[in-house]
């Protein structure tokens, strides 16, 4: 395992104390972690009492910050569903089906730029162009954005890593950005460019994300406001790229790690599917979401009082031993995998669930049949944060097959 993985803490904390108070020294009151598989996906399936409306991650805001932030994310109940209705018939498994031809071919270009350099950083050539490229067409922007697409989500969603932040959070600058999501004034930026889109798709018949966004009234009858659509596409621009990216690169490394892994699916393709699940909960790309206790309650004996911060760590839930026999171990055959990568079963489960499937097994459909061999031939440097479990940095030296 590696040593700046969390894995033995969580291991530690699902054994002695699954329900573990947390205290903050940066302001914050403290919260509670969830490492339990089962009690992760109890209070992620009752929004009633462990809700997304004070914010899903770990920074407090006020009132005021929250009318201003708030995305379908920091939203539940009837006005959740209606702003997930937009978007969710262009997320099934049906409609992303349709862009499995696409995918072959935008994998193709990829992987021919990439390998011919014998030597480069998978991360920048291969997990960061291939989603972002896919995103870019659904949104109907022009591929020579992707750079700027990917640069906003680095900026935006690492806002603890100096190599990436315009502004480290809980530095005393970002008291500047309060008022922006994740306090990065690249969100501006993003605003910026959406807006922009939106003027141009209003009232058109177009089908891409924008115009569906800008020409759809939510089924609850409330439109969306400008600052709701600014929210809203911030949340496609970082959802869509940055956690396909991080599963991809995670899934390469553990194959890199695990190569008798890596023959098998070369053997016997067909297993394709499975690996995928696999590849999901062994990247477990985002490490948490954070809820807010509605009521007095308890989980596992534990009282939580109203208004405790509830952190549902799914990436300790992905390597529960209640769940998953030797849950250390990558396996491409692993079958059942309840991985709650995604989350399971509640209301804020992963509207790009399907597409983010269909992206990693075309991929690796594509990829591993080129290689004979593969190794990383540098420093593997991870994203700084507690947020999103990523790889920023994976040079690696191909042969080709």
């Amino acid at each position: 395992m590696d040593d700046e993985t969390p894995w033995r803490m969580f291991e530690a904390l699902r054994r002695t104390e699954p329900v573990h108070w947390n205290p903050e020294h940066d302001g914050g009151r403290g919260f509670w972690s969830l490492t339990r598989h089962a009690d992760i996906v109890a209070a992620d399936r009752d929004s009633g009492t462990f809700t997304s409306e004070k914010f899903v991650n770990l920074e407090e805001v006020d009132e005021r910050q929250a009318a201003i932030r708030r995305s379908m994310l920091e939203t539940d109940g009837p006005r959740h569903m209606a702003l997930r209705r937009i978007m969710q018939r262009e997320f099934t498994p049906r409609a992303i089906a349709g862009y499995a031809t696409f995918l072959r071919g935008l994998t193709g270009r990829t992987l021919d730029a990439a390998l011919a350099k014998g030597t480069f950083d998978f991360v920048a050539e291969i997990a960061a162009d291939f989603p972002i490229n896919v995103l870019a067409r659904m949104l109907d922007v022009p591929d020579d954005d992707t750079r700027r697409l990917i640069d906003w989500g680095n900026r935006i969603i690492a806002n603890t890593d100096p190599e990436y932040a315009d502004v480290l959070l809980h530095s005393a600058e970002s008291e500047r950005y309060r008022d922006l999501p994740f306090r990065s004034p690249a969100s501006l930026e993003v605003f910026e460019y959406g807006r922009e889109l939106a003027a141009r798709r209003r009232g058109g018949a177009g089908t891409d994300l924008i115009s569906r966004l800008v020409n759809q009234t939510p089924m609850d009858g409330e439109p969306l406001s400008d600052r709701d659509f600014d929210n809203y596409f911030l949340l496609l621009v970082v959802a869509g790229n940055e956690t396909t990216r991080h599963a991809i690169t995670h899934a390469m490394r553990a194959l890199i790690d695990h190569p008798e892994q890596a023959e098998r699916l070369r053997a016997d393709p067909d297993l394709m599917p499975t690996a995928v699940e696999e590849f999901l909960r062994w990247a477990s790309p985002v490490y948490h979401f954070r809820r807010t206790a509605t009521r007095d309650t308890e989980l596992n004996g534990t009282p939580i009082r109203e208004g405790d911060k509830v952190v549902l760590w799914f990436a300790s839930g992905n390597r529960d031993e209640s769940v998953f026999t030797d849950p250390d171990r990558f396996d491409v055959t692993r079958a059942p995998n309840d991985h709650i990568t995604f989350g399971k079963g509640g209301p804020h489960y992963c509207m790009g669930a399907a597409l983010a499937r269909l992206e990693m097994r075309i991929m690796f459909e594509e990829l591993l049949p080129r290689l004979s061999d593969i190794r990383v031939s540098g420093d593997v440097r991870r994203v700084r944060s507690n947020f999103v479990n990523g790889i920023k940095h994976m040079p690696v030296t191909v042969t080709l097959a």
